[in-house]
């Protein structure tokens, strides 16, 4: 069995989602300091505050040769600064900015996306937990190992709704579904920030990439992006609202244009809605040098137009784009810009400063012997291996292999993944010396010690294409009683800047695993990976498939407790799956169209493909238990509503299994005719439900106004009477209860 898991954690898990966190009012007090402090700074010191610098770490954008940054600092013409980690690097800086005039103390910023110290696993993993709790649980976890060495500022979450799997940075999200990765955005953001802003262990959370990042057409990273107001309203800016109102401190614009307008000069996005109608008094930095990047769109003529564009627009804060101090100081003096832009940036940056409590004590984040304690404390690694056990799918168990018997005398690791334990780490993971992530190989020596013979054979390389390790790895499979094979993407395959055309297993992979196959032996196949990839032949003859993703500090030993059922997998895929890259963007939430394929075998002049299904290869929602689940007893409170009635459905959920073990219960809706087309399903509600063998329980959920609503011709939110069709299931393609209701006017 897993170690217990200590009290702290288990309150997080039990507890779902925690309720810290709010939009709230600027306090008065601090306004009046921020007013005083204003008062005092000059134009240069202004702009200053806007203005983000790396440091000398290992960075994640073009670097710019800047000699002079620490004599910057010193003068006041630096607000921020990123990629500056621990207690004595922080310290040393913010010493630098003690000896400018006004004493304004900076900010250390450091993306900080699935742990620090210790790594958890990728985000789009910890989605497939579907297990908000955990997922809370990893960003207080990192919050407050980055809190400890000196960090006040994480560039997370992200909560770009994606559809493609071709773009790399899909491992950094929470998949494609608007209310899934809604719920996970407010997990992360309260996750972050914990009980506020000014505690030693609350960062800012930075909400990314305002907006619709996930759309760069084709998958590639950058990319143009090009939708209807509906779909951005729909699906691509829920999960930003839902991470506004859980209390997010800031939030960063993105590289990509939005219908022919830079993300970062785009005063829509950043004025009207971010600022205006969802009324956000927190501060937007650009991402990486996405101000001067307006010059290469063809959207500014130089520096000090994009300068004029993203201040003007709403960019609060530019990183590492050198814009704002090259002409944010002519463009007011020449009377181009007012003033009135300047100051809003600046009071917006000095508001979360002093929240954070800087100006008291700009070293309090600061401390070296809270530091050791914090990053050397064991329940981190304990909650490492929870989430990560929670966020492996289980895809196929054919004939029940899994879980392993504890009684096999040899088990065959094979596959290039099977010993590596940096690709474990994932991309976005901060890099420390002498490091130790768990791998595979290693997790299941220390399950299974001596008891079982484990004969490694690596097979070939992530991206080889020479078959000569071929014969080591077949004959290590025929000696042994089963064989466990672990491939798939090395950390580097996906994450920014890593888009591919072809999502197949890399190199000859799936090669090997055909040639092990033929050997007759029982094989389990590990996929890890940062995306979905496209494993056709695999998935068809495998006979048990884990996708274990990249999954951080103790992915091998997480691994190994699922291979053995010490924890029983519960996991659900958050994207779908595709057959073939011809399908992509594939998603579950798709319309009927006027000529719906009813019958796969007849797609003539139907809305289908001729050479394959229009079916994911795996589902959104999809993934299996050691144990069964029983459906039934589906009962709606009544079949009419009203706009004020609250609709209470039940139904009833048996473990039929040999297992304790947990399920997704998902409930879907569908508005059967409105006055805009909707979609076939949508995801409104779900439970995660833990039975013991034999077990059942009522899961209860509540259908109100909200979740029947939708933007109508006119782009108002609200509902129309008529008929839903209400389905719960297992998965959005395994419905196994249905009902309809009416809503009346």
């Amino acid at each position: 069995m897993s170690p217990k898991i200590p009290f702290t954690i288990v309150c997080l898990l039990i507890g779902g989602q925690l309720t810290f966190g709010q939009q709230k009012a600027p306090n008065t007090v601090i306004e009046q300091k921020i007013d005083a402090l204003m008062a005092k700074m000059t134009l240069e010191e202004k702009i200053g505050q806007l203005n983000q610098y790396t440091g000398d770490r290992a960075a994640t954008g073009p670097l710019t040769t800047n000699s002079t940054k620490y004599l910057d600092i010193k003068a006041g013409k630096v607000g921020s600064m990123l990629n500056v980690r621990g207690v004595t690097d922080t310290r040393m800086v913010q010493e630098i900015a003690m000896q400018s005039r006004l004493k304004i103390p900076l900010l250390f910023g450091l993306d900080v996306i699935h742990g620090y110290r210790t790594t958890f696993p990728i985000p789009l993993a910890e989605a497939a937990s579907w297990d908000l709790g955990a997922i809370e649980l990893s960003a207080r976890t990192a919050a407050t190992e980055a809190a400890a060495s000196g960090l006040h500022w994480t560039f997370a979450p992200m909560v770009d709704i994606s559809r493609d799997p071709r773009w790399g940075r899909v491992m950094e999200g929470a998949g494609e579904d608007p209310y899934l990765g809604s719920l996970i955005a407010a997990a992360r953001v309260k996750g972050f920030q914990g009980n506020g802003l000014g505690n030693k262990d609350a960062i800012m959370a930075c909400v990314k990439h305002f907006a619709a990042y996930g759309a760069a057409i084709a998958g590639r990273d950058y990319n143009t992006v090009d939708m209807s107001d509906r779909l951005l309203w729909e699906v691509y800016l829920p999960p930003f609202k839902a991470a506004l109102d859980a209390g997010a401190a800031t939030f960063m614009n993105s590289f990509n244009e939005l219908n022919g307008i830079p993300a970062t000069g785009n005063a829509y996005l950043q004025r009207d809605i971010l600022k205006g109608k969802w009324g956000f008094t927190g501060f937007v930095v650009s991402d990486w040098g996405s101000i001067s990047e307006m010059v290469a769109h063809g959207f500014a003529k130089d520096k000090t137009d994009a300068a004029r564009l993203a201040i003007t627009a709403g960019s609060d804060m530019d990183m590492e784009g050198h814009a704002y101090v090259i002409g944010l100081k002519k463009l007011v003096e020449d009377k181009t810009i007012s003033i009135d832009l300047i100051n809003d940036a600046v009071r917006r940056v000095l508001r979360k400063k002093y929240e954070l409590g800087l100006f008291d004590d700009p070293y309090r984040f600061s401390d070296a012997q809270r530091e050791k304690k914090v990053l050397e404390d064991p329940a981190n690694k304990v909650a490492a291996r929870t989430v990560a056990e929670k966020s492996i799918v289980l895809l196929k168990n054919e004939g029940q292999l899994l879980p392993l018997s504890k009684n096999l005398k040899s088990i065959a690791v094979i596959g290039p993944l099977a010993k590596s334990s940096k690709d474990m780490m994932g991309f976005w993971s901060v890099k420390w010396d002498n490091d130790h992530l768990v791998s595979l190989y290693e997790g299941l020596q220390n399950k299974v010690g001596n008891n079982i013979k484990l004969t490694y054979a690596e097979g070939c390389g992530v991206s080889d294409t020479s078959r000569a390790g071929f014969a080591e790895a077949v004959n290590a499979a025929k000696n042994a009683d089963v064989v466990v094979m672990a491939v798939g993407e090395t950390f580097d395959m996906s994450g920014e800047a890593k888009s591919h055309a072809n999502i197949g297993l890399p190199g000859i992979q799936e090669d090997l695993i055909k040639a092990i196959k033929a050997t007759g032996k029982q094989v389990v196949v590990l996929i890890m990976a940062g995306r979905p990839l496209i494993f056709n032949w695999t998935a068809d003859h495998a006979n048990s498939i884990l996708y274990t993703w990249w999954l951080g500090s103790e992915a091998g030993n997480a691994m190994a407790n699922v291979l053995f059922g010490d924890y029983n997998p519960a996991a659900k895929l958050p994207m779908s799956f595709p057959r073939a890259e011809g399908q992509i963007p594939l998603f579950y939430a798709a319309k009927n169209t006027g000529r719906p394929l009813l019958n796969i075998k007849d797609p003539l002049y139907k809305s289908a493909y001729l050479d394959m299904p229009n079916t994911p290869k795996f589902a959104f929602g999809y993934g299996l238990s050691y144990t069964t689940f029983a459906f039934s007893n589906l009962k709606l409170s009544k079949a009419q509503i009203s706009q004020t009635d609250k609709l209470q459905v039940t139904c009833t959920l048996q473990n039929t299994g040999k297992y304790a073990g947990e399920e997704v219960v998902q409930l879907y809706l569908q508005d059967l005719v409105a006055s805009v087309t909707r979609p076939v399903k949508e995801l409104k509600d779900f439970r995660k439900v833990f039975l013991q063998t034999g077990e059942s329980k009522e899961v209860s959920f509540v259908i109100d106004k909200e979740k029947l609503s939708f933007y109508n011709q006119q782009m108002k939110w609200g509902t129309e009477p008529g008929d839903f069709k209400l389905m719960i299931g297992n998965s959005s393609d395994n419905i196994l209860l249905e009902s309809k209701f009416e809503l009346i006017d």
